[in-house]
C-alpha cells in the first residue's frame, strides 16, 4: 500500500511540475478506426457539397486530405478506385488531383461527384500497435439514391502527437466477368 500512495504522490509531484507522468495517448482502437473511416467518409459528402453550392472545394479537399493522410512526413500508400493510367498516388498534389480533377489527365475529380453519403462493411480490422488494417466494401450514395459498391483496404498509423493518418488507401470496383 505504501508503494502505492508513493507512486501516486510521485505522480501528483511530476504532473505538477509540468511534465507528463505517462503517455497520455489513447490507444489505437477499433473504434478509433471506424470513427476515423465514417469521418472519411463525411469529408467526401462535405467536398461534393462545398462543389455543387460553388464553394471553395479545394480547399475542402485540402483540408480532406491534410486531416485524414499521412503525407506529410510519411509514406503513403494511395491506389484510388478509378485510377488505371496512373495508378498509384503517392504525393499530397496527385491525391488532390484525384479528389477535385487537376494535374493527373484521367481524374475527374472523384469527390466532387457529389455524394450524400458513404456507408462502411467492413469485413475485419487486424491492430498491431500504433498500425491498423481495415478491409471491406464501402458504398458512395450517389444524388438519385443509388449506390456504388466499392471494395477497400486502408492502413492506418497512430502519429507521435497521437492523431491517427491513412498510410494505405486501396480501392477498387469488384471484379465483374462481362
Amino acid at each position: 500500500m505504501f508503494k502505492t500512495i508513493v507512486s501516486s504522490t510521485a505522480t501528483a509531484l511530476i504532473v505538477s511540475a509540468g511534465m507528463a507522468a505517462a503517455d497520455t495517448t489513447p490507444a489505437l482502437t477499433a473504434e478509433r478506426v471506424t470513427a476515423l473511416k465514417t469521418a472519411w467518409g463525411e469529408g467526401i459528402v462535405n467536398i461534393g457539397a462545398v462543389h455543387t453550392a460553388g464553394g471553395d472545394y479545394d480547399t475542402a479537399a485540402r483540408e480532406h486530405i491534410e486531416q485524414f493522410y499521412a503525407y506529410e512526413g510519411d509514406t503513403v500508400l494511395f491506389k484510388p478506385t478509378l485510377a488505371s493510367a496512373d495508378q498509384f498516388r503517392g504525393s499530397f498534389d496527385e491525391a488532390m488531383s484525384y479528389f477535385v480533377g487537376g494535374s493527373i489527365s484521367e481524374d475527374g475529380g472523384f469527390a466532387i461527384a457529389p455524394y450524400t453519403d458513404v456507408r462502411w462493411e467492413n469485413e475485419g480490422t487486424i491492430i498491431n500497435g500504433d498500425v491498423a488494417l481495415a478491409m471491406g466494401n464501402y458504398y458512395f450514395t450517389k444524388t438519385d439514391g443509388a449506390e456504388i459498391k466499392v471494395e477497400y483496404t486502408f492502413g492506418f498509423e497512430q502519429q507521435e502527437d497521437g492523431e491517427v493518418k491513412i498510410i494505405l488507401h486501396h480501392s477498387s470496383l469488384p471484379f465483374s466477368q462481362t
